[in-house]
Formats: structure tokens, C-alpha cells, sequence
């Protein structure tokens, strides 16, 4: 997860991000502000990988936090002045959003600083000889009191929610674990998975075709499953299959 953080002086900006923030996977706010001073501290004493920072606003401008900021986090600037744009690169911002900003475009930054954040981590595992493994595995408390389950993401066909459980669909086994749907989609590499309907999250290895408001899987039996697509998800998903052509 990318923990991010929003400032803007104009509170409908923050909400329209806020929610462009909800709606993507590996992104998750940590706080906004529409006062700019008050997030340098917040900033430099946090963990904040990437902030969404207005230029223009009357206490500081978004240049001047910029120099603040020194490269302690990434930042995506964005701004309904287009003549800022070579301020913002000259000072090695990730992107660079000119409002009204669309869930397209801002998806293609949030997805361009979840790449840089992924060659750096792989840098990082190439140069340590300690660097830990990527995990790809999740242990679930199941329905039977004190027994956890070893899960491996690679065996994961789709997941369904079931109120208070999650059932994960693996080829023929249904394995019941008492967990949220919510939490469950944070624990979940965004690479792999992509949550589809309130009650579905898929495994995109397993994707055949999309029809309509449906998504065709195919387990190793190959046998196939049509799922629904949820209006809230859809547009988050179809942006997300064309990020990935």
C-alpha cells in the first residue's frame, strides 16, 4: 500500500481526490489538509509515500513546499494552471494533473508512482543479500476456533464475501475464513487481484474475457465462472485493463 496525503485549499478538490483515493487499491490516505503549513510537519515526522499537492494557494505555494518536502516523499502536483508544469518536472515530481482531473488520468499517476515505488523496492532486493522474499502467501483465521490456513495467491481463483466471511474459491476447494472484504482486498498484491463487486474479488491470472457487465474465469479444471462487475467497480476495473494493454 502507498500512503498518501492531500493538500489543497479548496475542500471540494480534496474530496473529489479523497475519493479517487477510495477507489484505487494500492492507494490508501492517511490525511488531507487545506492548509498547507500545517502538513509540513505531519509530513516530515509521518510515513507518507506520496502527497497530491495543489500549487496554487494563498499561505505557500505547492513550488515552495516542494523545496520543503527536499525528496522526502513523492509528489503528484496538481493544479487548473497548466503554466506550472515545468516547475513541478524541474523539481522531480512524479506527475503532473491540470484539473478538472479525471479517475483516469489520476489512476495513470497513482499507477506510475506504484511502478517507481516497485523498480525501487526490486532495486533494493538486487543490491541486499538480506532483502527479504516478496510474500506470496496469506495465513486466514478459519471458521473452526484457533485453526489458521496457509493460502497461496498462486491457487486463488476468485474470493466471494459471505457477510462476517470471506470464501476463498481455489480450483475445487471452498476454504471459509473469517475475515472483511475490505481488509482482505488491503492484504492483497493489486498485480494480482482486483476487486470486481461489493461481494467478488478476482485473480486476474485468471481472466478469460470480459462480456459486458460479466468477467469469464477459467480454473486449472478448466471448467469456467462468469462473475458480475459492480457499478462502483467497473470503471476502476476497465481503467485498470487498459493501464495493463
Amino acid at each position: 500500500m502507498i500512503n498518501c496525503y492531500i493538500i489543497d485549499d479548496e475542500q471540494h478538490a480534496i474530496d473529489l481526490l479523497t475519493g479517487y483515493v477510495q477507489r484505487t487499491p494500492f492507494l490508501k490516505l492517511v490525511g488531507s489538509t487545506t492548509e498547507a503549513l500545517d502538513a509540513i510537519k505531519v509530513i516530515s515526522n509521518e510515513k507518507v509515500d506520496l502527497v497530491f499537492l495543489d500549487i496554487h494557494m494563498p499561505s505557500i505555494s505547492g513550488i515552495d513546499l516542494l523545496k520543503i518536502f527536499n525528496n522526502h516523499t513523492k509528489v503528484v502536483l496538481t493544479t487548473a494552471y497548466s503554466e506550472y508544469a515545468m516547475d513541478g518536472y524541474e523539481h522531480d515530481v512524479v506527475d503532473y494533473l491540470l484539473k478538472p482531473i479525471t479517475y483516469q488520468r489520476f489512476l495513470k499517476a497513482a499507477q506510475k508512482t506504484l511502478n517507481m515505488f516497485q523498480t525501487m523496492y526490486v532495486s533494493k532486493g538486487e543490491s541486499s543479500e538480506k532483502a527479504e522474499p516478496e510474500v506470496d502467501y496469506l495465513f486466514v483465521k478459519s471458521e473452526h476456533k484457533g485453526k489458521q490456513i496457509k493460502i497461496n495467491f498462486n491457487d486463488i481463483d476468485y474470493i466471494e464475501g459471505l457477510k462476517n466471511y470471506v470464501a476463498f474459491h481455489c480450483d475445487k476447494e471452498k476454504i471459509l475464513a473469517l475475515l472483511k472484504m475490505k481488509d482482505l482486498e488491503q492484504s492483497l498484491p493489486p498485480r494480482q487481484f482486483a476487486r470486481i463487486h461489493n461481494s467478488f474479488i478476482i485473480s486476474l491470472n485468471r481472466i478469460v474475457s470480459v462480456d459486458g457487465n460479466q468477467v469469464i474465469l477459467r480454473k486449472p479444471d478448466q471448467q469456467t465462472v462468469a462473475l458480475p462487475i459492480g457499478i462502483t467497480f467497473k470503471q476502476p476495473f476497465f481503467d485498470m485493463i487498459k493501464l495493463n494493454k
